[in-house]
């Protein structure tokens, strides 16, 4: 079998039937599998998914805090803020655009750890990394770990039951998964790590970084505004770290057909451009879709990009030494010949 059609863990339900149709599990094989996946006391392998969701856990306390003690307009304004913009953003630079497509290249490792630590860690760059190949390799049919035709939860708790790597992956394959991630700084286990914990990162480092992420944002809010915002803005991390997992269910359409002629371009999967998402994140998923490895997905005018944008800014500080930017191959490919294409049209109807 090719590398990414078995990289990853299938679910208990499995990809696809004997006739290679999509299964569409319903709700209760869905939690079981979540449940199942979560369960430490099983297998220690299960621990990065359950360290994923541990993190959510560990920040709804704070979103609480912020709700019933801290609440004021103010404190709201901040937490939309960072939860929608700053978070969302950030999601765009790091994991999307850097650590999976290698959109663009650090001047160097201090420029590196800068911006993976912008915001506070929630999610695990292993889970979200090597998952992301095979949903582009894969887009829309059996085997997208986040295929939207399969339902919202099947969407929703795909980090858990969908995305993580194998756990019995050759030595060579799992030399693969390490040629995928080793431009992001992630220490790899060895392969004997891997084999006992079932993962590329290894558990105590990431708990390390866990904690230092945490610690300093904390006591940089708090030194800022004191208790109130550190427990705002960590609760606003809590909100997008549930919110993001809806993302990919929205982003294609819900598993219909709902392409735009003149809007969507890549016709290859369901993927749309949605305004909130790429006004918030630049996340226009199609644009993103039709050139996964450029730093820019917001090519029209109106599509902001402030992903970009950062990207952008380092690179003129010299931060970031290289960028790929598919503006240009987007206009004279797809936006100009429609253009030209509706104005022949047009001239047509005003001929005839």
């Amino acid at each position: 079998m090719a590398f990414l059609d078995h990289v990853l863990q299938p679910p208990a339900y499995g990809w696809k039937d004997e006739e290679g149709n999509l299964v569409k599990p319903g709700v209760g094989e869905i939690f079981r599998e979540f449940f199942a996946r979560l369960n430490i006391f099983e297998t220690r392998k299960n621990w990065l998914p359950f360290f994923s969701w541990l993190k959510v856990l560990c920040l709804i306390p704070f979103f609480f805090l912020f709700v019933f003690k801290y609440f004021s307009f103010s404190l709201f304004a901040a937490a939309f803020l960072y939860s929608m913009i700053i978070m969302g953003t950030h999601g765009t630079i790091w994991h999307h655009r850097y650590c999976t497509h290698g959109a663009y290249k650090f001047r160097n490792k201090f420029w590196r750890f800068f911006t993976q630590n912008l915001t506070i860690n929630v999610i695990p760059e292993e889970i979200y990394v090597i998952s992301h190949h095979v949903h582009h390799a894969k887009s829309d049919q059996p085997g997208d770990p986040y295929n939207a035709e399969a339902g919202f939860f099947y969407c929703f708790l795909a980090d858990v039951n969908h995305q993580p790597i194998a756990k019995n992956l050759t030595e060579q394959d799992y030399n693969r998964v390490k040629l995928l991630m080793s431009h992001t700084g992630i220490k790899a286990n060895t392969y004997e790590q891997y084999q006992k914990w079932g993962s590329y990162v290894n558990p105590w480092r990431a708990t390390m970084a866990w904690v230092l992420n945490w610690s300093f944002w904390y006591l940089t809010f708090y030194l800022i505004g004191g208790h109130g915002l550190a427990c705002t803005l960590f609760g606003a991390a809590g909100f997008w770290a549930v919110g993001v997992r809806t993302f990919n269910y929205e982003g294609h359409a819900k598993g219909e057909d709902k392409q735009r002629e003149g809007t969507d371009f890549s016709q290859r999967d369901k993927s749309i451009n949605q305004l909130w998402p790429g006004f918030v994140a630049g996340e226009w998923h199609n644009n993103h879709h039709l050139f996964p490895k450029s730093a820019r997905s917001g090519f029209k005018a109106h599509q902001i990009d402030m992903a970009f944008y950062y990207i952008k800014f380092m690179s003129v500080i010299g931060a970031v030494s290289s960028y790929t930017d598919s503006k240009k191959q987007f206009l004279e490919q797809y936006h100009l010949p429609y253009l030209e294409s509706k104005n022949v049209e047009k001239k047509v109807l005003i001929n005839d």
